[in-house]
C-alpha cells in the first residue's frame, strides 16, 4: 500500500473517531451530492436499473401512477406539466407521448442529459423542456403550467423553510385551477430508530472501486426529522466522503397547512396511492392540491 494512502485510511480513521456524536440537520444542505458528474452518472446507472425500485419506480408501476395522475390532475392532451425535480426524465417522456407538454427541472447533469436523449428517442423533444438547476433557483414564467407533479418525497429533502418557500413558487407558476401532486411519507411509517450499519462493495452507488460504507440514522422527535449520516471510505485512495442525509417529516395537518399557505385553495389526501399498486405504496401520503 503506497505510504499516501495509508496515511489518508489512518486520518479518515482518526476523524470517524472524533466525528461529532449527533450531526447538526440540513448542515451542508443535508442531502446527496446530486450535482457531482461522477455521482450523477452512479446514481443514473440505479434509475435506470429495473432489478429494484429503489431510486425509480419500475416501469410498470410508473404506469400504474400515471394513469391515476391522469384523472386526479384532470389533464388531457395539449396541457403544460411542470416536472418538480424530474429526475431522467421517465415521467415526463411518458407525458409527452399521451399529449402533454412539459417542463421538467433536476440539478443532476446526467439525469437532464438522459432525459432529453429519452426524449429524442421517443420522438417527444418537441414537447419537453429539461432544465438543469436548482429547483429553488430556477426561473420559469408565472401562470404558465396545467398541473404539476413533485414526486417520491422530494419536497422532505427541503428544510421547512425552503419547503414553503418553493411550494409558494410553484402555485405562482401555476394557472389558476391547476392541480398539483405531491408524495410524502407517511409520518407513520418513517423508521424512528436510531442505528448504525456498515458494509462493503466493488461497486456501486458510492464509487466503482472497493470501498467501505459506515451508515449511521438519527431521529429528532422536536423536529419531526431523520437524517443519515454516510461515511464512504475508498480503500484503494484512502479519501473518505461524508454525506447527510436529512428527511423532513409532515403531519397530515402541516402538509394541509403548508399547501394552503402557498397559495392553493383545497389539499385532498390519498394515503397510499389510494391502492394503486406500488410496491412501497404504504409508505406514501399523496396530496392533490388545486390552486
Amino acid at each position: 500500500m503506497p505510504e499516501n494512502t495509508a496515511k489518508l485510511l489512518t486520518d479518515a480513521l482518526w476523524r470517524l473517531h472524533r466525528r461529532p456524536a449527533l450531526p447538526t440537520a440540513w448542515e451542508g444542505g443535508g442531502n446527496l451530492p446530486w450535482q457531482e458528474p461522477a455521482f450523477a452518472e452512479r446514481m443514473l446507472r440505479e434509475h435506470l436499473d429495473e432489478s429494484h425500485a429503489a431510486a425509480s419506480r419500475r416501469e410498470s408501476e410508473r404506469t400504474a401512477q400515471l394513469d391515476w395522475l391522469w384523472t386526479e390532475l384532470a389533464l388531457a392532451p395539449g396541457m403544460h406539466v411542470y416536472d418538480v425535480t424530474c429526475g431522467p426524465g421517465l415521467y415526463a417522456v411518458e407525458l409527452a407521448k399521451r399529449g402533454c407538454r412539459v417542463t421538467g427541472v433536476d440539478f443532476s447533469p446526467a439525469s437532464i442529459a438522459h432525459a432529453r436523449k429519452l426524449a429524442e428517442q421517443e420522438g417527444v423533444a418537441e414537447l419537453c423542456t429539461f432544465i438543469e438547476a436548482d429547483i429553488r433557483e430556477v426561473e420559469v414564467d408565472a401562470d404558465s403550467f396545467d398541473a404539476a407533479l413533485f414526486l417520491y418525497g422530494q419536497l422532505g429533502v427541503f428544510p421547512k423553510d425552503d419547503a414553503a418557500a418553493l411550494v409558494g413558487e410553484i402555485a405562482t407558476r401555476l394557472r389558476s385551477g391547476a392541480r398539483m401532486c405531491v408524495e410524502l411519507l407517511d409520518p407513520a411509517r418513517v423508521d424512528r430508530e436510531v442505528d448504525n450499519w456498515w458494509y462493503t462493495d466493488n461497486t456501486g452507488l458510492w464509487g466503482d472501486a472497493p470501498f467501505l460504507h459506515l451508515g449511521e440514522r438519527f431521529w429528532d422527535e422536536e423536529t419531526q426529522t431523520s437524517s443519515e449520516r454516510f461515511h464512504i471510505l475508498h480503500l484503494e485512495t484512502g479519501e473518505m466522503n461524508e454525506i447527510l442525509l436529512c428527511d423532513q417529516t409532515y403531519t397530515d395537518a402541516a402538509a394541509r397547512t403548508l399547501l394552503t399557505e402557498a397559495g392553493f385553495s383545497s389539499a385532498d389526501v390519498h394515503p397510499a396511492w389510494n391502492d394503486v399498486d406500488l410496491y412501497d405504496a404504504q409508505e406514501w401520503i399523496v396530496y392533490i392540491a388545486v390552486k
